[in-house]
């Protein structure tokens, strides 16, 4: 680059000698103003190829310089969603990437790559942190008095849930002992361990007996007329979900009682695929009657392949239909969830994986829960509406809900036993 600046430099020299004179060059006639403003074009040109020529071979270097200061070896918290910028905080460079998450996803001594600048130079190279998981498994059941029966094989796994935000497969211990050969009440103190080394205890009592009671019904029954005059305003709709336990409906009759919507059962999976046997007759009767309908499926997929399964599975069975609802996701095993091998944060990933298979396929998707779980083991998920269920007059649930299924005891014209009521906020996002 010196070479042609300088040659430059002396065909500059020779034209401004020439034009000094008056004198023609060829067919080309120069005067002194010609020859300065294709200097100054010229020299423009080489001095931007060698800016250009500077940046591309500035050199990176892959060691830290003097006076750099860059915390390694920071412990941060499993899934903990946390950026370069926020790993780094304290540092004095400037970041490239700061804004790119780290990953969080293994425990143990991990590092990242690190692109920055510092006085001027530019390096790339290396950095440590450690992912910890300092979080005790969360308990989903305590089994406080669950029956057991005379005769019957003891498994406490089989009467408590409770799962870890990491591990797949947390350990059970407990102390005390129940005779299943005699009647009784025997306390029990449990405690469930994760692969950290994080504890949480509990007690509990178990009633051994020859059988099981049956559960007293006293519980209210809510017409639905009474639901809609108490929970009347602005930006509410009124519905009911049902499934083959409602039986035959007639849906005229359920519209005509004020009744906007329809949700209903288009099939369960336990490790296999059953069609709801009122699926169909459901859903051509609701549509008939002018309702607008939605589908669910009742499911414990406990892998992302099962959970996406699930989700191709509804497409075919829909086979075209319209909804005017999302498909809602509806996990309810948490009774003895530790017996599916999985972790929380499991268990929320299939879920995004059932919706990102919906809405390849042009549908889209809803997570149902309790109030319980919504607070204690689904993350917030706020790209998808959520359904929350909590029998109650007026929830206290916190989080952000689309539709509040209500009560499971409501009785309604056409039909014959007990549904579950819901009110859809319009004002809230459901697609």
């Amino acid at each position: 680059m010196k070479k042609i600046s300088f040659l430059f430099a002396l065909c500059v020299s020779a034209i401004l000698s020439l034009t000094a004179c008056g004198e023609t060059v060829g067919n080309v006639s120069f005067d002194s103003q010609e020859a300065v403003d294709a200097l100054a074009e010229v020299t423009t040109e080489v001095s931007a190829t060698e800016a250009t020529t500077e940046a591309s071979t500035q050199t990176v270097y892959t060691e830290p310089p003097v006076g750099a200061n860059l915390p390694v070896n920071k412990q941060v918290e499993v899934y903990e969603k946390i950026t370069l910028s926020e790993l780094l905080e304290g540092a004095n460079v400037t970041l490239d990437d700061g804004d790119t998450l780290v990953d969080t996803s293994e425990l143990g001594e991990l590092e990242v790559t690190v692109s920055y600048s510092f006085e001027g130079d530019l390096y790339k190279h290396p950095v440590t942190y450690t992912v910890k998981d300092t979080t005790p498994p969360v308990l989903l059941n305590s089994g406080e008095g669950a029956y057991v029966e005379v005769g019957t094989a003891f498994d406490l796994s089989d009467y408590v849930g409770f799962a870890d935000n990491y591990d797949k497969t947390p350990e059970l211990t407990y102390t005390g002992t129940v005779d299943t050969s005699t009647c009784g009440i025997y306390s029990i103190s449990a405690v469930a361990t994760d692969s950290s080394g994080n504890s949480t205890p509990w007690n509990l009592r178990l009633i051994v007996v020859n059988e099981e009671p049956e559960p007293e019904d006293d519980n209210e029954r809510r017409s639905f007329d009474a639901v809609t005059m108490e929970y009347a305003g602005d930006n509410v709709s009124f519905g009911i979900d049902v499934s083959k336990w409602q039986g035959e409906i007639d849906f005229n009759a359920v519209k005509n009682a004020g009744c906007d919507y329809v949700i209903m059962r288009i099939g369960t999976f336990y490790d296999e695929y059953a069609e709801d046997t009122y699926f169909a007759q459901n859903l051509k009767g609701a549509k008939e009657a002018g309702l607008d309908v939605g589908v669910y499926i009742y499911t414990t997929a406990n892998s992302e392949a099962e959970a996406r399964d699930n989700a191709q599975w509804i497409i075919d069975t829909l086979d075209g239909e319209k909804l005017d609802f999302p498909v809602v996701f509806d996990w309810e095993s948490f009774s003895n969830f530790q017996q599916y091998e999985m972790s929380i944060d499991d268990l929320n990933n299939y879920f995004l994986a059932f919706a990102d298979e919906l809405e390849n396929n042009g549908y889209s998707a809803m997570l149902y829960s309790s109030k319980n779980f919504l607070n204690n083991f689904w993350y917030e998920h706020e790209d998808y509406p959520k359904w929350l269920a909590h029998y109650t007059r007026e929830t206290d649930y916190k989080g952000e809900y689309s539709m509040w299924q209500l009560t499971c005891y409501g009785r309604i014209d056409g039909i014959g036993g007990d549904v579950d009521f819901n009110i859809l906020y319009t004002d809230m996002p459901m697609n």
